[in-house]
């Protein structure tokens, strides 16, 4: 099978899709599904005309999906026709239906995808730029988890820290793009602090009200981004800064530190200083350190890297930067500010351009582009 071909022919496939009615977003991922499906059947029977088969399986999958879709809001308007039902108990069934999808006889990384896609909302784009993938490694991944559990009992729920991860990873698409994606995560969560004392689920709540908190300060009135160290912290919501600092205080006195009560400490230090200046970046370094102990991620690393440049001084930053992997999604960026901060704007200027390019959203992408502007512009000065 000629994976170059099939990547070339991807462009042409979207395309087709789109003058046949299908929006760009449905066409993509109706193409991906359809690439896996090639990758499955082509090496044992190749077509004639690569192209429209992949143009015909296209188009039914997007019709499935579509179908699948209309069901869903018959569904859904059905129930909203019924006459109100009498006094009783309220029941929503979305977090079940997250524990159903992370079935014990998927891998955690191919639960948390599928729940993501399935009952999450998130395209495969958006799952794959979580995950660090590209976009058809983890079209693949899905559909495996699809063909894995096409024959079993949804009758056995996943564990808790999957579902949590889930949970995550929703609430970090809605943080930078969707509010009402960031307020069904916490809804979610909320529940299932409820039924639960689980260290790990205090601190995810804490983690979301910490950073939610934040959100009206978050973009000017134009739109336009405001970093952390800019933000008006008058704007911030206090109420929810108390609640998800309490909620972390009474998970860490159990003693059981997890990955999201060490995120939701970092949080709470940035909440608790009264302006930038006040921050305790020397504990913040301490909380990442723990942090990359329980997970030894490669964004904690990163964050980890942006903490010391305060604490010790930027040239301390980039060379705890110099031990991790350029092709880290924000690595320019966070060279560019560290550079910036040594003194050394050229090399800063260029790599804010270079972050700018492969920003994951177009109000990072402005606020890196205005940022190598202004340092342009003062060179040229």
């Amino acid at each position: 099978m000629n994976e170059q071909l099939l990547r070339a022919l991807v462009p042409e496939v979207i395309g087709a899709l789109v003058r046949r009615g299908a929006d760009f977003a449905a066409a993509e991922d109706a193409v991906q599904e359809a690439l896996v499906e090639a990758v499955r059947t082509w090496p044992d029977e190749a077509p004639r005309d690569p192209k429209g088969w992949l143009v015909t399986v296209a188009w039914r999958k997007f019709l499935d999906a579509v179908r699948a879709d209309t069901s869903r809001r018959r569904r859904e308007e059905r129930v909203e026709a019924e006459p109100a039902p009498g006094p009783g108990e309220a029941l929503d069934d979305t977090l079940q239906l997250y524990f159903l999808c992370a079935h014990p006889s998927l891998t955690p990384a191919s639960a948390v995808a599928l729940t993501l896609r399935a009952v999450g909302g998130l395209t495969t784009r958006q799952i794959a730029r979580a995950y660090l993938v590209p976009e058809a490694t983890m079209a693949q991944r899905i559909s495996r988890a699809k063909r894995t559990v096409s024959g079993v009992r949804f009758d056995r729920p996943g564990d808790v820290a999957t579902v949590l991860r889930v949970l995550y990873l929703v609430f970090n698409e809605g943080y930078s793009g969707d509010v009402d994606l960031s307020a069904e995560a916490i809804r979610l969560t909320r529940q299932l602090a409820a039924r639960t004392r689980h260290e790990e689920v205090a601190g995810l709540l804490a983690l979301m009200l910490l950073h939610h908190a934040r959100r009206p300060a978050r973009t000017a009135p134009d739109g336009s981004l405001v970093p952390l160290a800019e933000q008006d912290r008058s704007l911030w919501n206090t109420r929810l800064i108390a609640e998800g600092v309490e909620l972390l205080q009474a998970a860490l006195a159990r003693d059981r530190l997890g990955e999201f009560q060490a995120q939701a400490a970092v949080a709470a230090l940035h909440a608790d200083a009264r302006t930038a200046d006040e921050t305790d970046w020397v504990q913040i370094v301490e909380w990442y350190d723990e942090l990359v102990r329980l997970t030894d991620s490669p964004v904690a690393r990163l964050n980890r890297a942006v903490a010391v440049g305060e604490a010790d001084g930027p040239r301390a930053g980039l060379t705890a930067l110099a031990e991790l992997d350029p092709s880290l999604p924000r690595y320019a960026a966070v060279a560019a500010y560290l550079h910036e901060r040594d003194g050394d704007p050229a090399t800063a200027a260029r790599l804010y351009a270079q972050a700018a390019r492969s920003a994951s959203n177009l109000p990072e992408r402005d606020h890196l582009t205005r940022q190598a502007a202004r340092l342009n512009a003062r060179l040229r000065g």
